[in-house]
């Protein structure tokens, strides 16, 4: 066998663990938001937030909520077809699954950083960094794996 050949059962199992770290990663992140976004609705300022505000933060909270929610999916799939004969399957599923997370938890950070910097700034320069933060997110998160993926492809 030439080296670092695998086959396709040990790729899927090695696939899906590296998959498992990545989203630990990110379950931090995501909890960190949440916390965050607990405490605000308990601080004496809260009250004085604009309709607007209020709306920006119910629905980073929400975004916040359902990016948990579907970046501990791979997880739960793993755990329901743990031994099930189709892990490569599981792996592209759930790699699927986790890149809509990703943009979930984008869009919540995004709408974190938009609620404190209007209530810092003004609207005005909140949205204009907040858009900025938004295409920072986009070009990291799917722009640049797209564009190397693609580059590699295209190579001899």
């Amino acid at each position: 066998m030439p080296p670092g050949w695998e086959n396709p059962a040990v790729r899927a199992d090695r696939r899906l663990v590296e998959l498992l770290q990545e989203l630990r990663v990110l379950q931090t992140g995501v909890q960190i938001v949440f916390a965050f976004l607990l405490g605000v609705a308990f601080t004496p300022r809260f009250p004085q937030l604009s309709d607007a505000q209020q709306d920006i933060y119910v629905a980073t909270l929400l975004l916040t909520v359902v990016a948990a929610a579907v970046l501990a999916t791979p997880v739960a799939l793993h755990r329901g077809l743990f031994h099930h004969p189709g892990k490569a399957r599981i792996v592209d599923v759930s790699a699927r699954i986790a890149q809509f997370g990703l943009l979930l938890l984008a869009s919540a950070l995004t709408g974190a950083v938009l609620l404190v910097l209007d209530v810092v700034l003004g609207a005005p320069i909140a949205l204009a960094i907040s858009a900025v933060i938004a295409l920072i997110f986009t070009a990291l998160w799917f722009v640049l794996p797209w564009s190397v993926r693609r580059a590699t492809r295209e190579r001899p």
